[in-house]
């Protein structure tokens, strides 16, 4: 007898409340096949396993909500393609067959496995087997366009049949070569006999109005290149340390000799902007005294960016502040504003002056032309010490005898590079040769002028 579980079961209907488990309804039956889709609809998710990343993950499981592989599968789609079909036909047999080299002109025999289908036919590495095609000259051509006083016959043709036998390897040419029956020769002395002698015979057998490529062969050059290879190979190992150390020198030497140039080219543009400023006030001072109307901006000579302060024009369509161009640029350095502060307040110069047109424009010219003074003062000071720093050493070594005493008090720098190589060759290895001189601040010569000057009270104070 069968229950209402039982037909559930065999309807594949669900559990249904506890207490009306025993009753089918017309609803269970109607609604049985929207449980079943719903039950089919239903697919198994996978969770990605813990330390994956989301990205391995996403490679591994596929659109088709399968399973990842375990193990990885090559298929026939894409770029890969399978190597070897393996059916039912016949495998082709291989035979055990001999064959020759026709390199070898001894008639040596040897075997190898081949397919029978090419049984009878030549080896297949016979046609990497190249010759180098040596000149064959008569006894006529000899005596007419080859003869040297330096080689006999017989030499030459014992050097023709070694190039022959070994192919123009000239180290083993030269190692075979008859030393005891011929005059004993260099390697670079048959290569030179050998092409020389090509030259003439492809000159003397080309027909007319050809173009000839020679074959040249330069033995001195040769022979330097080797003695050179030579040297370097059986240097010690102090020369070697002091090859080195002298690179070194030189990569020293041109660094200063660029940063030299460099703060030359920076002095330049000082001096260049400070004769530009001061043209134009001259300029201006005369317009206004003969009410006169002044230039045009376009013809007025363009000072250099790096000169002074360059301050930003606002010429924007909206609202601005006149106090906003009496900001500092922010290409102004920290040090460089103290020192504007500094210059301006022993001036008795206001730090924020009213800002009408007039006081702006002048303030502005102002404190452009102090930072102006400020860098050409610390470059004048950068030149003063550098010459005092050459004129003490070259002192040093007038005392020392290597020189003559220093005339005048502005001592030339053109005999610079010769202290610095004589320095050099004095101090050895442990002093730098100085052909450009050390690259200097105004704080080194601040603080070696305050040594120098705590040094020189003290001795003052001595009793």
């Amino acid at each position: 007898m069968t229950t209402g579980a039982d037909v559930r079961d065999i309807l594949e209907l669900g559990g249904g409340d506890s207490e009306n488990t025993g009753i089918i309804s017309k609803k269970d039956i109607l609604n049985s096949d929207k449980k079943k889709s719903k039950k089919s609809a239903e697919t198994l998710t996978f969770k990605r396993p813990e330390g994956m990343h989301r990205e391995v993950y996403a490679l591994l499981y596929s659109d088709k909500k399968d399973a990842p592989p375990l193990l990885p599968s090559d298929t026939t789609q894409g770029y890969r393609t399978v190597k070897a079909k393996l059916g039912c036909k016949r495998v082709r047999p291989w035979k055990w067959m001999p064959f020759t080299n026709p390199a070898r002109k001894d008639g040596a025999m040897f075997y190898h496995w081949r397919r029978a289908a090419e049984e009878g036919k030549d080896y297949p590495f016979a046609r990497f087997n190249k010759t180098v095609q040596i000149p064959v000259y008569s006894e006529q051509e000899y005596q007419m366009y080859l003869h040297d006083d330096g080689w006999t016959k017989a030499e030459t043709d014992h050097l023709f049949d070694l190039c022959r036998r070994f192919d123009l390897r000239f180290i083993v040419i030269h190692d075979r070569y008859d030393h005891q029956q011929f005059k004993k020769r260099s390697a670079e002395d048959l290569k030179e006999r050998y092409y020389s002698i090509c030259s003439k015979l492809t000159n003397i057998r080309a027909p007319p109005g050809t173009d000839l490529k020679m074959l040249v062969f330069d033995a001195g050059h040769e022979r330097r290149r080797k003695e050179q290879l030579e040297r370097l190979y059986n240097r010690t190992p102090e020369q070697v340390s002091e090859e080195e150390y002298l690179i070194q020198e030189l990569r020293k030497i041109e660094s200063r000799k660029k940063e030299r140039e460099k703060k030359a080219q920076d002095l330049q543009k000082l001096i260049t902007a400070a004769d530009t400023t001061t043209e134009m006030r001259r300029a201006e001072r005369k317009a206004t005294k003969k009410k006169l109307p002044q230039k045009k901006e376009t013809e007025k000579p363009a000072v250099p960016e790096t000169a002074g302060i360059k301050f930003p024009d606002f010429k924007s369509a909206g609202v601005t502040l006149r106090s906003q161009r009496m900001k500092l640029p922010s290409s102004v350095g920290q040090k460089k504003i103290k020192a504007l502060e500094q210059m301006l307040t022993e001036l008795g110069v206001d730090l924020n002056p009213m800002p009408t047109e007039e006081i702006v424009q002048m303030f502005n010219e102002l404190r452009s032309d102090l930072i102006l003074l400020y860098e050409l003062k610390q470059a004048f000071a950068n030149c003063e010490y550098e010459l005092q720093m050459l004129r003490h050493r070259y002192d040093a070594l007038a005392k020392a005898g290597s020189l003559g005493p220093l005339s005048g008090e502005g001592a030339s720098t053109d005999a610079h590079s010769s202290i610095g190589m004589e320095e050099g060759k004095g101090d050895g290895k442990d002093s730098i040769i100085d052909v450009v001189g050390a690259p200097l601040t105004p704080n080194s010569r601040k603080r070696r002028e305050s040594a120098s000057s705590s040094s020189s009270v003290k001795k003052v104070k001595k009793p």
